[in-house]
């Protein structure tokens, strides 16, 4: 088994050559800090609703090289978030939410088909499914939430049958149907908006940290460890995880791991446990097994269960975690008995900032020029559309729909400190 921090998405969407790093002084209309999904997707959004504005994005190493390049490729929705929503915001705005939310991947695919990046976006659904007694009914309240809202098609019940119907893994149950999720190939994702980017014109800087910023004076000025610095009218910070380490959010996530793990082509097994389709599947525990096929018919597994990050430091362990990696190979194999005997090929994991109540947060720092998004909790692929949008409204002041979301300044809600959060 190949264990590395990035893993087989970045290996199978081939090499980028990272652009030139900031070393001088410079200007923007926004800056962008982060060059994942929620920055990329902000970029783009930007040059959508102002096509005549300058845009730098500054990222610490390549493009897409972190979780955004590593997750599981999930594109789902706020739908199972419901009661959550409901409860935060009114029925009105929690609805308008979750519906932009499934629209959000829905332009996922348009945006693919029309920029023909290739990023394997499958529409084949999510099963979230029982896959023990303690979790039967787990999602009882969001598929009643949903109805209350007018949106029980989002979220469909299956019984045990159904769900062994369309995959029988041992120790699967009755669950939910969310037909509108998706799945992708993360790293040809990102790479491709990362090269439409560039072909926009947007100023991509990487191997290029930041290691200030200040919101004063009517401007926002970034300082880099290269040497450069970029003042701009609003900056978007999109650092996921990292963003623990900046002091007004120190106490707005948790900063954990995921790790999965990667099979050779098994389409025979795929054959005989009915698993036919590319549905997304995810379990009820909170601490999640999710897993899915990709083109060539292997299966990708991972669990939520890595350790947290003490301080929201994120150290190696983040990202290649050998402990856990050898517990969801043990998971893999008690979900799909039939692969005791294939080969597991690739292992690998990355940090995932979480928020307290596990929804995607956007927030405006002191200063009113800065505004941030995190708080994914594994589930950014869908959302950082939205957020990305939802900062893009906000850096250019366009007050609409979009910033009127229940994640745009939600009540706030904290952690405590250390080291209660980890105890």
């Amino acid at each position: 088994m190949r264990h590395t921090a990035h893993g087989w998405w970045l290996e199978e969407a081939g090499p980028a050559t990272a652009c030139p790093p900031l070393q001088e002084d410079a200007w923007a209309d926004v800056a962008v800090v982060g060059g994942g999904f929620t920055g990329l997707w902000a970029a783009w959004r930007l040059l959508e609703r102002a096509p005549g504005a300058r845009v730098a994005l500054l990222e610490a190493e390549v493009c897409g090289e972190g979780p955004s390049g590593r997750n599981g490729g999930f594109a789902d929705h706020l739908a199972l978030a419901a009661p959550r929503l409901r409860e935060i915001a009114g029925d009105a705005v929690a609805r308008a939410t979750i519906e932009a939310s499934v629209d959000a991947v829905r332009a996922i695919g348009r945006w693919c088909a029309e920029e023909e990046v290739d990023a394997w976006f499958h529409p084949g659904g999510q099963i979230v499914a029982s896959a023990a007694p303690a979790q039967d009914g787990a999602s009882e309240d969001a598929l009643t939430a949903c109805r209350a809202l007018g949106l029980g098609a989002l979220v469909v019940p299956l019984d045990a049958d159904g769900v062994r119907a369309r995959c029988a893994a041992a120790p699967l149950r009755a669950g939910v149907m969310l037909p509108h999720t998706a799945t992708v190939q993360p790293a040809r994702l990102v790479r491709g908006l990362r090269t439409r980017l560039l072909g926009r014109g947007v100023a991509v800087h990487e191997r290029t940290r930041v290691t200030a910023l200040r919101d004063d004076r009517g401007e926002v000025t970034l300082e880099t460890a290269t040497g450069g610095r970029l003042r701009a009218r609003a900056a978007v910070l999109a650092t996921g995880a990292w963003s623990a380490a900046l002091p007004p959010l120190r106490r707005a996530l948790t900063v954990t791991s995921s790790h999965v793990v990667l099979t050779e082509p098994v389409p025979d097994l795929l054959e005989d446990v009915g698993w036919t389709r590319g549905e997304a599947i995810t379990d009820e525990r909170r601490l999640v097994h999710y897993f899915r096929t990709t083109r060539d018919d292997r299966i990708l597994f991972g669990w939520g269960g890595g350790r947290i990050a003490c301080g929201g430091r994120i150290g190696a362990r983040e990202h290649v975690d050998a402990a856990v990696a050898a517990q969801v190979v043990d998971d893999l194999r008690r979900f799909f008995p039939g692969l005791r005997d294939r080969a597991v090929t690739h292992a690998w994991g990355g940090p995932i900032d979480a928020s307290p109540d596990h929804l995607p947060v956007v927030r405006t720092l002191r200063g009113g020029r800065t505004h941030a998004a995190f708080g994914y909790t594994g589930n950014g692929v869908g959302p950082s559309r939205l957020c990305g949008d939802a900062r893009a409204a906000l850096a250019l002041d366009q007050r609409d729909e979009v910033t009127r979301s229940a994640r745009v300044e939600p009540r706030a809600r904290e952690l405590p400190p250390e080291p209660l959060r980890v105890a």
